[in-house]
């Protein structure tokens, strides 16, 4: 389908281009297109900071953080279609959505778009399409979808798929390009200079259709870039912080690798690899480290064994982590270690109610998209006007009242389901030695006969 194409720095297309392309302005601004480059980068762990160092590599906190969004927020989720051939193209559509849905997280906004009445679905995130216009409830009523394929070194064939509401109707065009670049448009080809494009039709038009045939989702927050009603990335806010966590990873590799255990030995001792080089094995091969002492009688060997800072190393890092899992809206303990610091209950609490709130945002605007995205398979599929009945849930497994699930917690530590020490592990914070000392259980039943 859409191929996606990575360089070492991603770009986009750039407005200028597009806005000659489609003889108006888009939606979309300057500012935006270099965010949504800026947020894919990371996510494919090429953040500015990383790109071409040999210190800092990510720590793909990223992908943790729009893992951990999707993994809660699908976790429940039930759709229901009373129409059976609808419910059947919905499943097969969707049976990648998990980790689909991960990259639209990152990138602020995705389209789930059917493929005519082919039964396929196409997933597009953000930088994969181009908002011309929206609507007053801030869904795309004009937008076009970038096919590129890339066919040789300085060759690319790119297709504008433009969908449009006008005049109580849907047009749909299809215009393919030759450029040098990936964004370049250098001249209009036929569609059918690709098998993949021959059968698709240059135009068509849908009387009566009032709405898009896709679904659109757009993450709940605030647009500050540029104030429009393209979607932002789910850790934007946190952006800093990533990069901090990201250089502290990277110190406390160094740390480790600075105090291997070595031998410094002088370099008459060692064999050469010719002219005069010298090897410096690795990890459990490198015991020994070319010294020149400049003395012949002096010692030949020194032993190089500093001591591991790393507690402080570990201590920065946690502290960034709890800071991105408090400006992105998780639990402490989603990205960071839970037993690092001890939380009152108040503020464990308040980080459920924080995580429910985001969750709880990511839903209402999920279930929108996945209302149209099955209204656009009941249109291509003649079912558009035929009744159906279509039900989306989501549990609440995120928010769970702290007094309802320490009574039902009770009830099972009466009933003798729970043992006292996995009590004490779970309300008390706890390790499990600590627990089973503090409730006199032995750490080993011993069973006799």
């Amino acid at each position: 389908m859409f191929e996606k194409l990575r360089g070492f720095l991603k770009k986009m297309f750039d407005r200028i281009t597009i806005t000659r392309v489609l003889s108006e302005a888009p939606e979309i601004t300057t500012a935006m297109i270099d965010k949504i480059s800026e947020w894919e980068n990371m996510w494919s762990g090429n953040a500015p900071w990383c790109a071409g160092s040999d210190y800092v590599t990510s720590l793909g906190i990223e992908k943790g953080i729009c893992r951990e969004f999707a993994d809660v927020v699908l976790s429940e989720l039930e759709v229901n279609v009373t129409n059976d051939n609808l419910l059947e193209l919905y499943n097969a559509g969707t049976r990648d959505l998990l980790q689909n849905m991960q990259l639209g997280l990152a990138v602020g906004a995705f389209c789930i778009k059917p493929l005519s009445n082919t039964g396929l679905t196409e997933f597009v995130p953000a930088d994969r399409f181009v908002p011309i216009r929206f609507d007053a409830n801030a869904k795309p009523i004009d937008i076009a979808f970038i096919d590129t394929r890339h066919i040789d070194d300085d060759k690319y064939y790119i297709r504008l798929e433009r969908h449009k509401l006008v005049e109580g109707a849907l047009e749909i065009t299809n215009t393919a390009y030759e450029s040098s670049t990936r964004f370049g448009f250098d001249r209009v080809i036929p569609l059918s200079v690709l098998p993949d494009w021959e059968n698709l039709t240059p135009g068509i038009r849908y009387p009566g259709m009032t709405e898009m045939d896709f679904g659109y989702y757009k993450n709940p927050i605030q647009n500050d870039i540029d104030g429009s009603p393209c979607g932002v990335s789910i850790y934007e806010s946190a952006i800093d912080m990533i990069r901090k966590a990201d250089i502290q990873g990277a110190r406390l590799d160094w740390e480790f690798e600075s105090a291997e255990r070595a031998i410094h030995a002088d370099d008459r001792m060692l064999r050469t690899q010719g002219k005069g080089h010298y090897s410096m094995p690795k990890l459990n091969k490198r015991l020994y480290r070319g010294l020149r002492t400049g003395s012949e009688d002096g010692d030949f060997f020194k032993e190089y064994s500093p001591d591991i800072r790393d507690t402080n190393f570990i201590n920065g890092l946690e502290r960034y982590l709890r800071q991105i899992e408090f400006s992105v809206g998780l639990s402490y303990g989603d990205l960071s270690d839970a037993n690092m610091v001890e939380k009152t209950a108040t503020e464990i609490k308040a980080a459920r109610f924080r995580k429910y709130n985001r969750v709880a945002g990511i839903e209402d605007r999920l279930k929108d998209c996945l209302t149209d995205y099955v209204n656009a398979l009941a249109f291509y599929n003649g079912l558009y006007h035929s009744g159906y009945d279509l039900t989306i849930s989501f549990g609440d497994n995120v928010l769970t009242d702290e007094e309802t699930e320490r009574g039902q917690d009770r009830a099972d530590l009466a009933a003798g389901i729970m043992q006292p020490y996995e009590y004490r592990m779970k309300w008390y914070n706890e390790d499990e030695a600590t627990a089973k000392k503090m409730v006199n259980t032995p750490d080993d039943d011993v069973i006799e006969d």
